[in-house]
């Protein structure tokens, strides 16, 4: 897997601004394989960190990704105010997307990474008609669950990288190097436990740090420290409106943590649970190739 894909990007309008979609094609397309959407995560962390999940294109199915309002080559938008950046506004633009993009209009998957799968959750409660089956990955049902697992993570830290956190937390001091210094402890143990990050990775992170507008009003400064706009956001009352096979996965060590995928799976009837037990919120990188076959049997019982 990881061989060079032929693509094709486009954009499409929607409410006056530019959604950016770019479709990795098999070389040898298999009859019947719909194609699988990619959702991503932040909010406001472009596509690039998931581009492994390209690799399905070698069982003959096309994948596509596309850059959500506000980061990587959509439109970007410092200027607007908080009230703008609403989950209601990203499931308009992902219906927007599938209804403009013609391989998409007889059938599709949806896979949905971290806050792409809070995303996924918005949009699936829709209906959507064409939606045959749903992937959330390394994600939550609420983001003050989510909250409470990385503050389970952060207790099991070396106590000076939990006294940095606190201490530039409550100053606010986030652009300190002490702190990044102790947050990237974190990440390299519950976001990516590879000995380097992959450039794929690597690139989401640095157009991140270009324009954060959309991660630090809605998330806030860290994967942890959730202050932001949607840091109330739930779905589990209305998890029982998702009526699509779902396939969750997370990691071992997930940000995301196995423990909160619990209201997932109670709330989503038919759904699955798939642990990768030597992950943490990148299985599709820690482990690429087992990721891959998970997510391609599930989806191929339901083309």
């Amino acid at each position: 897997m990881g061989t060079n894909k032929a693509t094709v990007s486009g954009v499409v309008d929607f409410q006056g601004f530019s959604t950016w979609y770019e479709i990795h094609l098999p070389a040898h397309q298999t009859q019947g394989k719909l194609p699988l959407l990619v959702a991503h995560g932040g909010p406001g962390v472009p596509h690039n960190y998931l581009l492994s999940i390209s690799d399905i294109t070698d069982f003959g199915r096309p994948v596509v990704f596309y850059d959500q309002l506000g980061c990587g080559n959509s439109t970007h938008l410092p200027d607007k105010d908080s009230s703008f950046w609403t989950p209601a506004l990203f499931a308009a633009e992902l219906d927007n997307l599938v209804k403009k993009v013609g391989l998409l209009s007889n059938g599709y998957h949806l896979l949905g990474q971290s806050w792409g799968g809070m995303l996924a959750q918005e949009f699936a409660v829709q209906k959507p008609r064409e939606l045959r089956a749903l992937v959330l990955s390394n994600t939550t049902a609420s983001f003050p669950a989510f909250q409470e697992a990385a503050q389970r993570w952060i207790s099991e830290l070396p106590k000076d990288v939990q006294e940095a956190l606190t201490k530039h937390e409550k100053a606010k001091t986030y652009s300190d190097p002490e702190y990044l210094a102790a947050c990237d402890v974190f990440y390299r143990r519950h976001v990516c436990r590879l000995d380097a990050y992959p450039p794929e990775v690597q690139r989401s992170f640095d157009l991140l740090d270009e324009d954060p507008t959309v991660y630090h009003t809605m998330n806030g400064p860290s994967e942890f420290h959730v202050i932001g706009t949607a840091k109330d956001w739930s779905s589990i009352d209305r998890l029982h409106l998702i009526e699509n096979p779902t396939l969750l996965i997370c990691g071992r060590y997930d940000e995301a943590a196995p423990e909160i995928q619990t209201p997932l799976l109670r709330g989503i009837t038919n759904s699955t649970l798939h642990i990768f037990e030597n992950s943490s919120h990148m299985p599709f990188w820690e482990e690429r190739d087992l990721y891959m076959e998970v997510v391609e049997s599930f989806i191929s019982e339901h083309d």
